[in-house]
């Protein structure tokens, strides 16, 4: 008696999570806010699949076992009295177990004594699924002994893992959110998809937009928060980052051939796991700066802000880590791409792609005024920026009042998320909290900064003016700079572009 012969209308689910009730992927990640109603979403879901599975035993965990009782076992025991299906299911108190009467059962246990899972037997065949309940309260180290535990031929296995995300610096978030795994289906809801809530606790979670801002964008929205004192305003940082959910954006690099004179033939490669990010592509005339973060010793990333300078818009983002000498190349394709925008890279741990950068005849540079030496007080320019005691503090103060007045012009939500994490120390140093990075952030600033060295007005060449369809301004924004010129020629200046 596998298949129970019960049926379970879809209205009886919030429309939101419909197309996650058959998901079969390894790993099937729900998070969100209060109120959001994936935990009762959750629990229906394994009653139909115990219901209608030739086989399903799921183990229920949380940090600490002794919280099951209250929350994940009453919650089993409360869907099944509102769907009136009492009569199929077995409820044991003393050892928190669920069966149903084909033999399909759910055991609740705690991640506090880790070694009673290792003793977990099922009446009928083996563990087939895993609820991590609360998994912002677990240790990865625990997720990884049940990952290895369920294992097995035949049937397919599944983690469920459910979390409010109150800290961006999680494990959660570096290990299912930061990387692409074809095994991974992540499900984010808020209370706004539970069509079940009352009125009165909807206008309780919503009374935080004017009382808590932050409070409500972390916990009622379940956007990602984070713990300590951060340098940018939270509540902006995470707002903007909401806004650019549905940002369509090009995914890339360039391509190049090697010729004495540098380099040429340089054309833009769609590649979805390209580490460059075109934003807005560049508009004819119009002047950019880009600012460079090198790797440092090696554990960082090279980087590259590239900002619109008419209006401080960032337009584009190169994140990487590669070899110094292919970091100047890409920024040399990115600077020629973006006009030949005003290049201001960190010259701290090395002058190599700066040096590369002269070598290759780029012609646009940051140039810094630096004491030759404490005698003569002699003053060279020189190119590239110094990140010291005297600019550091200049250029955060900068980009802090940038995402506090003008949070509009930040586009790139893997720089906004480095913002979450840029913190003060325990000696007020800000920072990158531990285990983060900084290099975005820090290329950010360096491009609000040297600015000054670019002009602020759109130069719009003469000659004779077309509108371009979207195909032609495609072809426009693909083309490099030689191609342009012969586009131009062909088809005129695009009024449009």
């Amino acid at each position: 008696m596998a298949d129970i012969q019960v049926q379970i209308p879809k209205k009886a689910f919030n429309t939101a999570y419909i197309p996650y009730i058959d998901n079969n992927n390894r790993y099937l990640v729900l998070y969100g806010g209060a109120g959001s109603g994936k935990s009762d979403f959750i629990v229906e879901r394994y009653l139909v699949k115990l219901m209608k599975a030739n086989m399903c035993n799921v183990l229920v965990v949380r940090a600490v076992g002794n919280t099951n009782r209250d929350s994940t076992f009453a919650l089993f025991k409360q869907v099944i009295s509102r769907w009136g299906i009492g009569k199929l299911f077995k409820f044991n108190e003393s050892d928190l177990r669920v069966t149903c009467s084909n033999g399909n059962s759910v055991i609740f246990k705690g991640l506090d004594d880790t070694e009673k899972l290792k003793s977990i037997t099922f009446a009928k065949g083996e563990l087939t699924d895993v609820w991590i309940e609360e998994a912002s309260e677990t240790l990865e180290a625990d997720f990884n002994q049940l990952n290895i535990r369920l294992r097995g031929k035949g049937t397919k296995k599944q983690i469920v893992i459910s979390f409010n995300p109150i800290d961006v610096n999680h494990w959660l978030k570096k290990r299912f959110f930061d990387r692409k795994d074809d095994n991974i289906t992540i499900c984010h809801t808020t209370y706004k998809d539970n069509r079940f809530l009352d009125d009165e606790y909807v206008q309780l979670l919503e009374s935080y937009k004017e009382t808590d801002p932050y409070y409500y964008a972390v916990y009622c929205l379940g956007e990602w928060g984070v713990y300590g004192k951060t340098i940018f305003d939270k509540l902006r940082v995470t707002e903007r980052i909401a806004q650019l959910k549905a940002q369509k954006i090009k995914t890339g690099y360039f391509a190049y051939r090697y010729t004495e004179d540098g380099l040429a033939d340089i054309k833009w490669v769609d590649d979805p796991d390209g580490y460059i990010k075109i934003i807005k592509p560049p508009k004819e005339g119009y002047p950019y700066v880009i600012g460079g973060d090198t790797a440092g010793d090696g554990e960082d990333f090279f980087i590259g802000q590239v900002l619109d300078n008419t209006t401080g818009e960032q337009v584009a983002v190169l994140r990487n880590q590669f070899d110094e000498d292919l970091y100047a190349d890409q920024m040399y394709c990115l600077g020629k791409h973006y006009n030949t925008a005003l290049i201001g890279i960190e010259s701290n741990y090395s002058q190599a792609p700066i040096k590369r950068l002269q070598d290759l005849h780029y012609t646009r540079q940051y140039v810094r005024q630096q004491s030759e030496d404490t005698y003569t007080h002699a003053v060279l320019n020189k190119y590239g920026f110094n990140t010291n005691k005297a600019t550091r503090p200049v250029i955060i103060a900068g980009l802090v009042k940038i995402v506090r007045e003008e949070t509009e012009l930040i586009n790139n939500v893997d720089t906004l998320n480095e913002m979450l994490t840029f913190v003060r120390n325990e000696k007020g140093r800000p920072e990158a909290a531990e285990g983060s990075h900084d290099d975005l952030v820090m290329a950010l600033a360096i491009a609000y900064y040297i600015r000054t060295q670019q002009r602020f007005e759109p130069e719009k060449p003469q000659g004779d003016y077309k509108h371009y369809t979207e195909d032609m301004l495609e072809d426009y924004y693909n083309a490099s700079p030689e191609e342009r010129k012969q586009i131009i020629k062909e088809w005129g200046i695009p009024i449009n572009g």
